[in-house]
């Protein structure tokens, strides 16, 4: 398929370089397009540019990681070499991985090995390496504490006492006369990012996963319902009604305005909200998510994180591992931490006194990133995508009261059922 076909359908090309110099080739690399990715992309691969004498296409991709997904599909079935490098979640090698390259030959072992070893084991199939790390991502609590302090309250540690906490804030500042004034927001719209959300909520109220390690559905249950239950009694009192069609950065816009008491999100909001221009600086913390009650009830963060692939139709794969090396490199990574706040994968780099003047919450992170909820990619493999939909969009119709959690899961069971093969998927 040519570039005609694809691109203006599907992406908004921005050139990193300028004319494409002589000497070198031209890699296209595609980046996120939340919060400051796509500018610290550019800023990247203009240093590789400078370095190697290649030009880089940095492509921006669509905000929405369900989007963007159905995007990489439809490029690399069509085995289009229209992008070379890709910046991929954690959890689509399973997906994607027959599209990409083994990157093993191209960097050293010490290199892998600078690593979150999970992290690792999640990109790897068999003995091939199928991306190298970016940043990695944990679901944080983010809170006022300047309205913390106002009123009185500590900060939440379970999801009991954020209701009670967002409500009695979100009624002070209405009487002040903010009318705008929500006590939290979240990812609520139907996609990837729900999944996530609607999996912490059920972990931490002991409701396990989607599906367990043995490849059994194990999502229908009393406290996974009783969990999806109380998120849904949060849209339309201390959520708005908007967030059912929220993603990241509708939350961040609300709660960095100074909209929200507090917001459910990725670090990546932290470097934001708390900028020179935001109106909320210096009036934010950062906290690990509530947990809910019964057996099992625990503070519960979904593992997220973005990675960098190269594609097996690629012109110039060489180039492009190298590109992909490169922004995963320690330097660059710390690079990006400081002025980004993107989360490392590497674990020295959190102790590193350059990284934590810049970013003193960073401190807090490794532990939250070591014991992360994991999606169940690896267990569904090709199917996951699949399941995740039904996930969303079962969490979703219980979010805008098209029947209870209990219902709602029940019928998921069923439609996991079919999906899965007696467990094999």
């Amino acid at each position: 398929m040519s570039r005609s076909a694809i691109l203006p359908l599907t992406f908004a090309l921005i050139l990193a370089g300028t004319a494409a110099q002589a000497a070198g080739v031209t890699v296209a690399i595609a980046c996120g397009s939340v919060g400051a990715e796509q500018a610290q992309c550019q800023e990247g691969a203009k240093a590789w540019e400078a370095k190697t004498g290649n030009t880089v296409k940095v492509v921006a991709a669509p905000q929405s990681t369900s989007d963007q997904l159905a995007l990489y599909q439809q490029i690399l079935t069509a085995q289009s070499s229209d992008i070379d490098v890709f910046q991929i979640d954690v959890v689509w090698p399973g997906i994607l991985g027959s599209h990409f390259i083994d990157l093993k030959p191209y960097v050293d072992q010490a290199t892998i090995d600078q690593h979150f070893p999970n992290i690792i084991k999640g990109l790897s199939r068999g003995d091939q390496l199928l991306a190298l790390p970016w940043f990695t991502d944990a679901g944080l609590l983010y809170y006022r504490q300047d309205l913390l302090d106002k009123y009185k309250l500590k900060v939440p540690e379970t999801w009991d006492q954020l209701t009670e906490t967002a409500k009695t804030i979100q009624e002070g500042e209405r009487k002040d006369g903010n009318d705008r004034f929500f006590g939290f927001v979240f990812q609520g719209r139907a996609y990837e990012g729900l999944t996530c959300d609607a999996l912490e909520w059920i972990a931490s109220y002991g409701g396990g996963t989607i599906v367990g390690a043995d490849g059994k559905i194990t999502v229908n249950n009393p406290q996974a319902a009783k969990a999806l239950d109380t998120a849904a009694s949060w849209v339309g009192t201390i959520a708005p009604d908007g967030v059912l069609n929220y993603m990241e950065e509708d939350a961040r816009g609300v709660f960095q305005s100074g909209n929200a008491a507090f917001m459910r999100n990725w670090p990546y909001a932290h470097g934001l909200v708390d900028a020179g221009d935001s109106p909320v600086k210096g009036k934010v913390g950062v906290a690990a998510l509530p947990k809910g009650d019964g057996e099992g009830a625990r503070s519960a963060a979904a593992l997220g994180g973005w990675n960098l692939a190269v594609s097996k139709y690629s012109a110039h794969p060489k180039e492009a591992a190298d590109l992909a090396a490169f922004l995963t490199s320690k330097d660059e990574q710390k690079r990006r931490a400081i002025v980004g706040a993107f989360q490392t994968t590497i674990p020295a780099l959190y102790e590193d006194p350059e990284v934590l003047k810049a970013q003193p919450f960073f401190a807090t992170l490794k532990t939250a990133f070591d014991g992360a909820l994991a999606r169940p990619s690896a267990i569904t493999g090709e199917r996951y995508n699949e399941v995740s939909t039904l996930f969303w969009n079962a969490v979703h119709n219980t979010l805008s009261k098209q029947g209870d959690g209990a219902t709602n899961l029940a019928q998921l069971q069923k439609d996991l059922n079919r999906l899965s093969r007696g467990g094999r998927w």
